[in-house]
């Protein structure tokens, strides 16, 4: 008798576990059974509901898919870049880049259940296929955290090369492809060891006879898809051509480039660039171009890719029965920066997720037609935000910084949906390149302070944001209309204000070797006092914006660049820089030679590597000693090598 009550005790013991194992996911068999990629807007697997980042706004909202109905607005943290559900489907995890932690919500309850921090501007997350792993790339702390869900923490920072962004992750969890965004490198997780196995560098393409060809360096690699056979993965990017005078149409160029996933390697061969691969002809059979690939969506039949052209607000339909090429432009998707998209369940509805008009567009694919064309649908766009958090001349400014398009605006900002602001200034700040320009190899500039540090350009040649006109129509092919020397139309200035009031707003990144609390080590102390005294760093490098640029003024106080003053020789001249004889701008009276400099802030600079105006020193000690072979730069050369080294530390922490 006791036995058998004994048995039965057993029995419900058992019974009660297993229920509560369904109930909370333990004993069930959901496992993701598909590759997954980093991505700001996703679908549940039900097909119900879609789920949607907002990028610059701290919200996600919740779509019901089949009525295209907005179900819920939920808080989270400062900018969430991107989203992934837990394999039980009850659980979102949102990366909030500008909060530096991952916020959890309970899809049930609706709302932040948990906030698990990570490493300084976390941009990707993704859980491992049975949900009890979380992996986050931080993009200024240049790590991949590897988060234990059920102690809800950090567990291992894996050290990744700079700036990781992106990521997909193959289908059986083993593998995660981590894209860096501006170096062209791609780092390859074995998840099983948590280690870096591999890297991938993608190749250049090769220079070009005729300029206007597709060619250059890999850069600004925004996105990394799986396709559905797991053979292959497809990466968005950039080629930028370095080696000629920036022009419109012989520097930037949109690619996708395949990764073997077998082999982990580069499959060049079939790499697609503007007028190959990406060739479709208008009515005058000239190519239609196309600008900043983003996301990327297969179809579940395994014949189209569909890739988000962001800059010029297309969608461009790949046919992979019939080599892979593009078969078909969506020209101007309505609203403003097609950021990300999902394919609704019956693979017959694209939902394109704008980040800039924060709402959602529905395209039709045509499957199931017989004769059936990718094509949006004639409804309204759905609003996916109550309150835009920028206020709307920052928003039209911010707007107009990621835009190629050059139908939409007051004037043309760029010929023919070339290239973007955003181009060259990757995420409002620099792409890490050197171009080439009529006055020499010039160092792309970070945006950062670039309206509270003083004049513009390297050399200092202008004064006013509205001088910028020049740089639209020589180097982006935009507002050939209008007489530089003359006053610009009102509705032309306010595209200029509202540039200039976007760029106001891009904060200073986050330093990873800078004590949030203000204290310095040690060595940092002893590297501040070298540069506020013995190195005399702070004659030129002065003040809250760390630049004596400010004080260039007339005598009215105004910043002025018909002045040289404030310019410095330091010894950097580069034996391609040109001089200047002035521009139309400033009535041709702030020529220019090849030998003095205006003085870059400081602030942020650990992020804007290579330095100097034309780029060749990689590091700040570069800067301090192989680029200064006269001492000119500081007074350095009395420093002991310990010294130097305490120096440099400084500088890198600044913030």
């Amino acid at each position: 008798m006791n036995l058998s009550y004994s048995r039965w005790v057993g029995v419900i013991i058992v019974l009660v576990i297993i229920t509560a194992g369904c109930n909370t996911g333990w004993f069930t068999n959901e496992k993701r059974d598909q590759a997954v990629s980093s991505k700001n807007i996703i679908t549940n697997q039900a097909g119900t509901v879609t789920y949607i980042a907002n990028l610059d706004v701290p919200t996600v909202t919740l779509v019901d898919t089949t009525k295209n109905k907005v179900l819920r607005e939920i808080p989270v943290g400062k900018n969430p870049s991107t989203l992934t559900l837990s394999s039980d489907q009850k659980e979102l995890y949102v990366a909030c880049t500008g909060d530096n932690r991952i916020d959890v919500i309970d899809l049930d309850q609706q709302q932040v259940v948990q906030q698990i921090k990570t490493g300084i501007e976390p941009y990707a997350v993704l859980t491992s296929p049975d949900g009890e792993w979380l992996y986050v790339s931080n993009f200024r702390s240049h790590t991949l955290s590897i988060i234990d869900r059920d102690e809800g923490k950090v567990t291992k920072q894996i050290q990744l090369d700079e700036k990781p962004r992106a990521m997909a992750m193959t289908r059986d969890g083993k593998k995660l492809y981590v894209l860096h965004y501006l170096n062209g490198k791609i780092s390859i997780v074995d998840l099983t060891h948590q280690q870096v196995k591999k890297q991938i560098k993608l190749a250049n393409s090769p220079d070009q006879s005729d300029r206007k060809k597709s060619q250059g360096i890999p850069n600004t690699l925004e996105q990394i898809e799986i396709t559905p056979d797991g053979k292959t993965a497809w990466v968005t990017h950039l080629l930028t051509n370095v080696d000629t005078p920036i022009h419109f149409d012989e520097t930037i160029f949109p690619a996708i480039s395949k990764i073997d996933i077998q082999k982990d390697v580069e499959l060049l061969a079939e790499r697609k660039e503007l007028f190959k691969g990406i060739d479709i002809k208008d009515t005058q059979n000239k190519t239609m171009i196309v600008s900043n690939p983003s996301d990327i969506q297969f179809n579940t039949e395994k014949t189209k890719a569909y890739v988000l052209m962001t800059g010029s607000e297309d969608l461009v339909v790949f046919d992979l029965t019939l080599g892979g090429n593009a078969t078909e432009i969506i020209r101007r998707i309505p609203g403003d920066f097609p950021i990300g998209m999902s394919l609704s369940k019956d693979g017959k509805v694209l939902n394109v997720h704008n980040g800039m008009s924060h709402d959602l567009v529905q395209i039709e694919t045509g499957k199931g037609e017989e004769y059936g064309e990718t094509q949006v649908k004639e409804e309204k766009p759905l609003r996916l935000i109550k309150k835009d958090s920028l206020s709307p001349l920052v928003r039209e400014g911010k707007k107009l910084f990621y835009s190629a398009n050059s139908d939409e605006n007051a004037a043309d900002l760029t010929q023919d949906n070339w290239m973007s602001c955003a181009s060259c200034h990757a995420g409002g700040e620099t792409d890490g390149l050197t171009l080439m320009t009529t006055k020499g190899p010039r160092n792309v500039p970070s945006n950062v302070l670039a309206m509270k540090t003083g004049r513009f350009l390297w050399d200092g040649s202008r004064d006013d944001f509205e001088d910028y006109l020049l740089t639209v129509q020589t180097e982006m092919g935009g507002m050939l209309r209008f007489d530089p020397s003359k006053p610009l139309p009102k509705d032309v200035k306010k595209i200029y204000q509202a540039l200039a009031a976007y760029l106001a707003t891009i904060p200073v990144p986050q330093n990873p070797t800078h004590d949030q609390r203000g204290k310095l080590t040690a060595e940092q102390k002893q590297g501040k006092a070298l540069f506020e005294g013995k190195a005399n760093c702070i004659s030129c490098h002065a003040g809250t914006q760390m630049t004596d640029s400010a004080k260039a003024v007339d005598q009215q106080g105004q910043l002025t660049a018909l002045t040289s003053e404030y310019l410095y020789n330091v010894g950097t001249t580069n034996p391609l820089d040109q001089p200047s004889s002035g521009d139309p701008r400033a009535g041709m009276k702030n020529p220019r030679d090849t030998i003095h400099f205006d003085v870059p802030t400081l602030r942020g600079i650990f992020t804007t590597a290579p330095y100097l105006h034309d780029g060749s020193a990689k590091t700040i000690q570069d800067v301090l000693t192989k680029k200064n072979p006269l001492g000119l730069h500081g007074k350095v050369g009395d420093l002991n090598k310990q010294e130097l080294h305490a120096l440099v530390k400084y500088v890198e922490s600044l913030q």
